[in-house]
């Protein structure tokens, strides 16, 4: 149980069974009374960002997550598919909501973090950062710069992000799976 003031940003919480994670909490007292902590708080199934206030007598239950590893093998009707990354025969699939805007930065084979809450994959942890094949890029057109230097590119897996004008097919890029945005360019190795 974590008391009023335990319960911080990053933190896992169950309010009515649900599980929560505290994107911003913050303690202060007005005027005469007891302390507060104001939270804002993000349903980890939906996505439903809630604000809610904490009283010293308050307690709340952390809830309790797993973590597993599975292996994405392909994208089908806004279906993801993932097996155990021993068993393929292990099959299940999540739809587009769970997998996130970052899914679709998922390559076949790649091993992904599963988060588990009561026998159910309620969320997957991709990497911040990964490497993708760009399989599509318009050429270059000299001058052209009105938009900012930069243009529309397809990459291995189907995600269009907008990269500078110098960017190729066939480059290596490394792109940011929070934001959707273009990190750099990689060299092949």
């Amino acid at each position: 149980m974590l008391e009023y003031n335990e319960i911080l940003p990053k933190k896992i919480i169950l309010q009515s069974g649900e599980p929560y994670e505290v994107l911003d909490a913050h303690v202060f007292r007005k005027q005469q009374r007891k302390p507060v902590n104001q939270t804002k708080l993000r349903h980890l199934i939906t996505g439903k960002v809630t604000e809610q206030a904490f009283h010293v007598s308050d307690k709340v239950e952390e809830a309790d997550l797993s973590t597993k590893s599975v292996k994405f093998l392909y994208a089908n009707r806004g279906e993801f598919w993932f097996c155990a990354p021993d068993k393929p025969a292990d099959r299940f699939s999540l739809p587009e909501e769970i997998a996130g805007s970052a899914g679709k930065f998922l390559k076949a084979g790649s091993t992904v973090d599963a988060l588990v809450f009561d026998e159910r994959v309620i969320s997957l942890r991709v990497p911040i950062k990964v490497e993708l094949l760009v399989k599509d890029a318009p050429p270059a057109v000299k001058g052209d710069t009105r938009q900012g230097g930069s243009k529309q590119i397809i990459l291995e897996t189907g995600a269009t992000v907008q990269a500078p004008l110098f960017i190729n097919e066939g480059d290596l890029v490394r792109v940011n799976t929070q934001t959707g945005e273009y990190v750099e360019r990689v060299d092949k190795k």
